[in-house]
């Protein structure tokens, strides 16, 4: 018996959210569906938005679940804490907060709030009518997982959203090794090549010091440098692209010259050069260096 809180039984037993949002061609609204998981895996989800087009925001949301006490209850959690919310405050929404809002979830049970989380990106998505492979790269990656069809990009960023370490909590929270376990070697390349990179930028943002209080920056080798600027992107731009449906790649790096690809909306937006210049090129000089000049490739 799975120790499961009281919130989680209260949601399970309780729900008060199921079902299916119909499409009735009202003025100004919008349905929208996100599905996630398969049937054949053991847990799905397809999640229903109920949108008010002019601000974008959740009116009602419906979901329905194949799955156990925990997929069930954290999809009833997900639907309370968007509703009421844009679609830009929803897509900040983690698998963490779902799992806190239900005080908590048994380690082993950790993927079904990633689901949650997963179906509602994909129902914004759809709403916005970008394909789901233009901001995840979750499918683009090499399959390391045959038995639940998860890829190494998938593992990594759950690996780094979660600050996993083990084998063992990836298959928690993404079930991949839960199968045959052949991939679990793998798993661990991964979570070793995470650590590495964490490694490498954490040695070069410590170089970053303080004199006279004033900021001031010891001189970075150029792998340091390298690593620094890719931690930020990673961490603190990325996160924000994704939200609006676009992504950035660091492409190369020439001295004071880092040299991006943009992806998915930002690609093709018009406001593309204030994206270089206010999303990247502003957060790069207070955090790398005050002379770095970003352009797009």
């Amino acid at each position: 018996m799975w120790d499961y809180t009281d919130k989680v039984l209260e949601l399970f037993y309780n729900p008060q959210h199921q079902g299916v949002i119909e499409d009735k061609g009202e003025p100004g609204i919008k349905v929208a569906v996100g599905d996630v998981g398969s049937i054949a895996c053991g847990d799905a989800l397809r999640l229903h938005l109920k949108v008010e087009e002019n601000t974008e925001k959740i009116l009602e949301a419906r979901f329905q679940t194949f799955g156990c006490t925990s997929a069930i209850a954290s999809s009833e959690a997900l639907v309370e804490l968007i509703k009421g919310k844009t679609l830009d405050e929803a897509l900040k929404v983690t698998n963490k907060e779902i799992a806190n809002y239900l005080g908590g979830l048994p380690e082993a049970k950790m993927h079904c709030s990633v689901m949650g989380q997963e179906a509602l990106e994909a129902a914004i998505y759809n709403y916005r009518g970008i394909p789901l492979d233009t901001h995840e790269d979750d499918d683009e990656g090499a399959l390391v997982c045959t038995c639940f069809g998860i890829s190494d990009a998938k593992i990594k960023r759950v690996i780094i959203e979660n600050n996993l370490t083990t084998a063992e909590e990836v298959t928690n929270y993404v079930k991949a090794g839960g199968g045959c376990g052949s991939c679990l070697a793998n798993i661990d390349d991964i979570i070793a090549s995470v650590q590495k990179e964490k490694a490498s930028a954490t040695t070069a943002s410590n170089s970053l010091s303080q004199t006279n209080g004033k900021s001031a920056v010891k001189t970075l080798t150029p792998v340091q440098k390298i690593a620094l600027i890719q931690r930020v992107l990673d961490e603190e731009v990325r996160p924000v692209l994704i939200a609006d449906g676009g992504d950035v790649e660091l492409f190369d790096v020439e001295g004071d010259r880092v040299k991006v690809i943009l992806q998915g909306a930002c690609g093709s937006c018009s406001s593309s050069t204030a994206t270089l210049k206010i999303a990247i090129e502003s957060r790069l000089r207070d955090r790398v260096s005050k002379d770095i000049v970003v352009e797009a490739v």
